[in-house]
């Protein structure tokens, strides 16, 4: 019979796909080289500081934007932990 050599070029298409898929989903995945962020990496928490004083009371939302405000200046806003 002729068709064992028919059915073995079938099969060879799903194998070579899947064999093409595991080899870009570890090319591009690199599962085993990659850095374990929740693994490796120690995150030290610090109590919260701060207060809770009321400055000002604002009824409704007649203005656009709030006084004094630091939105475009990020390096304000983002100061880098010294400790």
């Amino acid at each position: 019979m002729s068709d064992d050599g028919g059915l073995s070029i079938l099969l060879l298409g799903p194998a070579g796909a899947t064999g093409l898929y595991w080899f870009l989903y570890r090319y591009y995945r690199n599962t085993d080289k990659s850095h374990d962020f929740e693994h490796e990496t120690a995150v030290v928490a610090k109590p919260v500081t701060g207060s809770d004083e009321k400055v000002d009371e604002v009824k409704g939302t007649r203005e656009k934007r709030i006084a004094g405000d630091n939105v475009s200046e990020y390096r304000k806003r983002v100061q880098r932990n010294s400790s």
